[in-house]
């Protein structure tokens, strides 16, 4: 099936009162995961790598974002069910403009450190661009705190300030600070639904929540209904392979072949320990988001 549109998927998400669901990879065997869960669920599907991961000049080894281009093309193309790729959250706007240029159906310009004139100026160029080349844009106003102990650092979204922002760069997809968490590795939080709801009378495009991993699933439900119609989820999954792999690999000790363990496929295999892991992770997921069955 072909790439779709993700401004599409979304709106139709939002219309139809359900969400679909971003569930990040950053390998082939996590890739191939989000697939087999959605295709399992007859779900739309949103695919995409991260790019502020991807464009870190710490890195030991330069990413060429063609390469996960190609892959998430590759595989929206050989899968079942719609699937749109996503380039996520990165500061870099010629990575993001490079993103839009290598195929990805939505970017997202997020840098939380710049002034909020600049990086408003900056998302509308970065729109523009990848609107004169048939791509969506999203982008957050306020900023999401940091894991367990990260309140301080976060900003809720004001109403008025997301119509500003809205108004001012043309984005397709806000992305809201309502009491979800970046990078939530115990527990849940609930959301101000309330301060979403006041959101949602100011602006009309669609919401995404992003911490979609320590989300109460009660409040997420109530906040589809305000029109969160894209949730990201990353963490969660990365923490399911991650305990899936050093399982395998505990198991595989003994093993002295090597290819058993890296690429025959069989149980002693590490990286289909990891692929099942996500396809787990993700189908726990989609029946919260009420996409499954929509495909």
């Amino acid at each position: 099936m072909p790439l779709v549109s993700v401004a599409g998927m979304v709106k139709a998400a939002m219309a139809g009162a359900y969400a679909v669901g971003y569930f990040e990879s950053w390998s082939l065997e996590s890739l191939q995961g989000v697939i087999d869960a959605a295709e399992a669920a007859r779900s739309p599907v949103l695919i995409g790598f991260n790019g502020e991961f991807l464009s870190r000049p710490g890195r030991l080894a330069t990413e060429r974002l063609a390469w996960y281009a190609a892959l998430g093309r590759a595989a929206a193309e050989s899968s079942t069910v719609p699937c749109g790729l996503v380039f996520n959250e990165c500061t870099r706007d010629e990575w993001v403009r490079g993103a839009v240029d290598a195929g990805f159906g939505q970017v997202m310009l997020d840098d939380p450190a710049a002034p909020p004139e600049s990086l408003a100026s900056r998302v509308a160029a970065v729109t523009a661009y990848a609107h004169a080349r048939g791509a969506a844009s999203e982008a957050e106003a306020g900023r999401l705190p940091f894991g367990e102990a990260g309140a301080a650092q976060g900003e809720m979204t004001s109403p008025e300030a997301a119509a500003d922002f809205v108004g001012q760069t043309g984005v397709d997809i806000l992305a809201v600070s309502v009491g979800n968490v970046h990078v939530l590795t115990k527990g849940s939080r609930s959301l101000d639904l309330g301060r979403l709801a006041a959101i949602r009378r100011r602006v009309d495009v669609p919401f995404d929540l992003h911490g979609g991993t320590g989300i109460d699933p009660g409040a997420l439900r109530q906040a589809i209904s305000l029109g969160v119609a894209k949730v990201s989820f990353g963490t969660y999954l990365k923490q399911r392979y991650l305990d899936a792999v050093r399982q395998a690999l505990a198991r595989g000790q003994g093993e002295q072949n090597p290819h058993a363990l890296l690429g025959m496929g069989g149980p002693e295999d590490v990286l289909v320990a990891g692929r099942v892991a996500v396809r787990k992770a993700v189908l726990e997921r989609i029946p919260l988001l009420g996409c499954g069955g929509r495909a």
